[in-house]
């Protein structure tokens, strides 16, 4: 360049996000006079593990069945790698990997056998097909029973061979109905880190209502109740929203009188309800902190000057089981 030219800036073209994978919006689906699902909502991009978290009867697999193409709703949109599952079914149904609660499973033939037929199924290309079940059969670890009849298998093995179905042609979306259910517990380890590993490259949503499964497998939530979402985000979170809303629980040998008082007056304190009133003069109070205010420091200060005996001060740690027993306990609003 020589010393007179000017350089030009060269614009920035900004990385586009990634498309999502998995689209819902207002899903609603009625069955007579029924409303199983009532406007659910969500999106997943690439690499997204979801946890569709629920009780029995919530709704899971209804979602799931109209994401797989497997039932219309009566009302909303979906749409599978940016394929409408209505308008576009064949190449949504193309773009995803479905694993029912019940796998579909012959059980008279063998598990190579099997996945040659679904992979045919799936219009596989036919020079490919036998690399593209060697991989599935690898994926899954299914390598030693590869020529056993599927009848004669483990529940954990068949729910592999499931698995494995589901891959067959890699497709960038997995949607998984309670893949673990009846599994021992290290058939259940075993799925689960199969699932893991396949995060990244693919987006899996996977419906259960073991609160471990999500705990260990899913960098996201969703509860469902009564056929509507209650609660999202990632695990931590979700769990911390319920941590600041827990009290810290104090026993003090003092009269609850005054002790109540005291700790209503404290910094950071929004609320004291006296728990019960204990033997030998003692007193248990819940201490609601104020948001993002931790007043264990000031109730012990303050307890300690009082000159009464502190007996306990424990602020216990929520669960994911905490968020779902909340969340499904609501009053349902209209």
């Amino acid at each position: 360049m020589s010393p007179d030219a000017v350089a030009i800036p060269t614009a920035v073209t900004p990385t586009p996000k990634p498309l999502p994978t998995i689209e819902a919006e207002n899903l609603t689906k009625n069955y007579g006079n029924r409303r199983i699902l009532d406007r659910v909502s969500f999106t997943l991009r690439r690499g997204d593990i979801l946890g569709f978290l629920g009780p029995n009867g919530a709704g899971k697999t209804t979602t799931m069945r109209i994401l797989a193409c497997y039932t219309p709703a009566t009302g909303g949109r979906a749409a599978i790698a940016g394929h409408d599952v209505r308008r576009d079914s064949k190449r949504a149904r193309r773009a995803l990997g479905y694993l029912p609660e019940n796998a579909p499973l012959y059980a008279g033939m063998k598990v190579g056998d099997y996945l040659k037929f679904i992979a045919e199924m799936k219009g596989c290309p036919a020079r490919q097909r036998k690399k593209i079940v060697e991989g599935a059969i690898e994926e899954c670890s299914l390598q030693e029973v590869a020529g056993r009849l599927i009848a004669n298998l483990s529940k954990g093995f068949r729910q592999r061979v499931g698995l494995a179905q589901a891959i067959l042609g890699d497709p960038p979306v997995l949607i998984l109905d309670e893949p673990t259910v009846g599994l021992d517990p290290r058939q259940t380890a075993e799925i689960r880190r199969m699932i893991k590993d396949m995060a990244g490259r693919r987006t899996v949503l996977l419906s259960t209502h073991i609160l471990p499964e999500v705990s260990a497998t899913c960098q996201k939530v969703i509860v469902i109740d009564r056929g509507r979402i209650v609660a999202s985000g990632t695990p931590g979170r979700l769990v911390s929203n319920v941590e600041e809303e827990r009290p810290v629980v104090v026993t003090i040998e003092a009269d609850p009188g005054p002790a109540g008082e005291l700790l209503t007056k404290l910094p950071g304190v929004a609320r004291v309800e006296l728990a019960e009133r204990l033997a030998a003069g003692k007193a248990t109070f819940h201490v609601y902190c104020q948001p993002q205010k931790d007043c264990r420091a000031e109730i012990s200060r303050a307890v300690v000057e009082a000159g009464w005996g502190l007996f306990e001060l424990n602020s216990p740690s929520a669960s994911l089981e905490d968020v779902f027993l909340r969340v499904i306990s609501a009053p349902e609003q209209n």
